[in-house]
């Protein structure tokens, strides 16, 4: 395992420094890609302030996760030189928590290097190009939690973080595709009858086939959308019924959440 954990540790590094950096220099290049954002908003954009407020949670739990990968205690006879950790005392489920982040580190770093290169093309106004890129880690991303064994009560901290990380850059990576998409097709508000009521279904549907963790993801994309439409000139009832829509995905996720959560409590 020890190549598996130097090879994870390079990726995980080198990838996060280099979606920062480009994210960084997005934000204080003139123009930034908040006012690229406002320069072409469309039927499913969000309001920018959640995406940069949903970054900087992120950016402290990839930070947490990529610690996590530097510990001594690394499972199957690897360990850094200098230390005295006993790896022969090393449990099944220690093994698979390590396995399952290993397994996820290539994804992660596909999707730090595809947010990097959707920002240069965002910058450029190349929207087509942009969505080939958001489309390739969101759905890389989908199937990276799909994949993911589900946490249980004594399930370690590597695994909690693994999990918080993939679904966190799923969640908003569908937030990514759905806004991309709506300005490469210049599709203004409010949509059609049928995108709308499938907009409507999507969110609680999707929420409702969820764990509550990406399902709150979810929760919060509709309501970045619904704030972002809030106030477009011609959009009519759309914003209003985001908001509904928001609520019945609240309600979901918060019916998804109560067993857990009374678990939780009555200890």
């Amino acid at each position: 395992m020890g190549n598996e954990v130097s090879r994870a540790r390079v990726l995980t590094v080198s990838s996060f420094l280099t979606n920062f950096a480009v994210q960084t220099y997005g934000m204080v290049t003139t123009p930034n890609m908040k006012d690229v954002a406002e320069a072409n908003h469309f039927a499913f954009s969000p309001n920018p302030w959640f995406i940069a407020a949903f970054f900087s949670g992120q950016v402290v739990l990839q930070l947490a996760w990529i610690r996590k990968l530097f510990e001594n205690d690394v499972p199957g006879g690897y360990q850094p030189i200098g230390t005295g950790v006993d790896n022969n005392v090393v449990s099944k489920e220690k093994q698979r928590d390590w396995q399952v982040a290993l397994s996820y580190a290539p994804v992660y770093a596909l999707g730090n290097f595809c947010i990097a290169g959707w920002l240069y093309f965002w910058l450029r106004e190349d929207f087509n190009a942009s969505q080939v890129l958001v489309t390739i880690n969101t759905f890389a991303q989908l199937l990276a939690v799909a994949a993911l064994p589900p946490l249980t009560p004594n399930s370690s901290s590597l695994m909690q973080l693994t999990h918080y990380v993939a679904k966190t850059f799923a969640g908003i990576g569908v937030l990514d595709f759905i806004d991309n998409g709506g300005v490469a097709l210049h599709y203004r508000a409010p949509p059609s009858t049928l995108v709308q009521a499938a907009t409507y279904a999507f969110f609680p549907l999707a929420a409702a086939a969820s764990k509550p963790l990406f399902g709150s993801i979810l929760l919060y994309d509709v309501v970045a959308i619904a704030v972002g439409q809030s106030g477009v000139f011609g959009a009519g009832p759309w914003p209003t019924r985001l908001g509904w829509t928001a609520l019945a995905t609240a309600g979901v996720v918060g019916v998804k959440a109560a067993p857990a959560l009374r678990e939780h409590f009555s200890k």
